[in-house]
C-alpha cells in the first residue's frame, strides 16, 4: 500500500527523467485494476477523482460535474481500492475546491486527511475550469463564491502542506493564477477528450492545441523556470496525439490522460477480445 511521498522527492524524480527527455505521464484512475496496470506500465503519477467512477461505469467524463453524487464522497470510496494495489507511484486526488462544505480550515483538514491516507498530492477536479467564462452559468457561479479563485486557493492550500500540487489550467489567467499559488505542475487543459463511443467533439484542432501549448508553457516558465507542463483533453486523445505535440512543443513535459487511459483502451480491448471468440467456427 502506497503511504504519502515527500513534495520535493517526487519533484526531483521528475526533473531527473526530464533531463534525460523521458515525458512524465500521468495516469487517471477510475478502478484499482487501471492504478495497478498504470503502476506496472511505469506510470509516474496517477490520479484518482469522481469523474473515473463514471467513465468506468460507461458514461462521459462530465458526468463528475453533475449533481449526480458527491465528489469527495466518491473520492473516498475509491481512494482505499486505488491505494491498496498502489506499491510506489504518487497518488493524487481530485479536490473540488468550490465546494462549499469543504472552505477554509475544512479545507485545510481535509486535505492534511487525504495525505495522512496516502495521497501524496491534488489536482483540482470538478473544476469550474470547464465552463466557458462568458457563459451566464459561469459568471453566476463566480458571483455567488463558486469559482476558479476556490481552486486556486486550494492549490496554495495544499501546496503549503506539502503535497504535489498539478492543477488543470484554462487559459493565460489560470496559468500565472496557479502558479502564483505554488502549482508544481500546470495541466494545460484543451477540452473533454475527443474519440471513443462517448462521441465527444474537439472544439479545437490538434494544430491549435500546438499553438495553446506553446503559448501558455512559455507563460509559464516566465513566473516560475522549473514548472513542469502536461498537456492533456481535447484533440490530444491518443499515441499519435501525443507525439505531435511532443515533437513540435518545446518546453512541454509530459501528458496527463484519463479517458485515454481507462476508458479508450478499454472499450477496444473487450471489443476486441469479444470479436475475436465470435469468429471462432464451431465444429460441424
Amino acid at each position: 500500500m502506497v503511504e504519502y511521498i515527500p513534495r520535493r522527492v517526487i519533484l526531483d524524480s521528475m526533473y531527473d527523467k526530464i533531463s534525460r527527455s523521458e515525458p512524465i505521464i500521468g495516469v487517471g484512475a477510475g478502478v484499482g485494476i487501471i492504478a495497478k496496470v498504470a503502476e506496472m506500465a511505469g506510470a509516474d503519477l496517477i490520479i484518482i477523482y469522481n469523474s473515473g467512477r463514471y467513465r468506468m461505469a460507461g458514461f462521459g467524463s462530465l458526468a463528475g460535474l453533475m449533481p449526480y453524487g458527491d465528489a469527495h464522497q466518491v473520492l473516498l470510496e475509491l481512494a482505499p481500492e486505488v491505494l491498496s494495489v498502489v506499491r510506489y507511484t504518487p497518488v493524487l486526488a481530485g479536490v473540488t475546491g468550490t465546494h462549499p462544505f469543504y472552505q477554509g480550515h475544512r479545507m485545510k483538514k481535509f486535505l492534511i486527511y487525504l495525505k495522512e491516507m496516502g495521497f501524496s498530492g491534488v489536482q483540482n477536479f470538478p473544476t469550474v475550469g470547464l465552463i466557458d467564462k462568458d457563459s451566464l452559468f459561469r459568471r453566476n457561479l463566480e458571483e455567488t463564491g463558486m469559482g476558479y479563485d476556490k481552486e486556486v486557493e486550494m492549490i496554495r492550500l495544499a501546496h503549503e502542506l506539502d503535497m504535489l500540487t498539478t492543477p488543470y489550467v484554462f487559459d493565460e489567467e489560470d496559468v500565472v493564477n496557479m502558479i502564483k499559488a505554488g502549482a508544481d505542475v500546470l495541466v494545460l487543459h484543451f477540452g473533454l477528450t475527443a474519440k471513443g463511443t462517448i462521441g465527444a467533439k474537439t472544439t479545437i484542432s490538434l494544430k491549435e492545441a500546438a499553438e495553446k501549448a506553446r503559448a501558455w508553457s512559455e507563460l509559464a516558465r516566465s513566473h516560475k523556470q522549473d514548472a513542469i507542463i502536461l498537456v492533456h483533453g481535447g484533440p490530444v486523445a491518443d499515441l499519435d496525439d501525443w507525439k505531435y505535440i511532443a515533437e513540435r512543443v518545446r518546453g512541454v513535459h509530459g501528458f496527463f490522460g484519463a479517458t485515454t487511459f481507462e476508458r479508450l483502451p478499454t472499450e477496444r480491448a473487450v471489443a476486441e477480445q469479444i470479436k475475436a471468440f465470435k469468429n471462432v467456427k464451431l465444429s460441424a
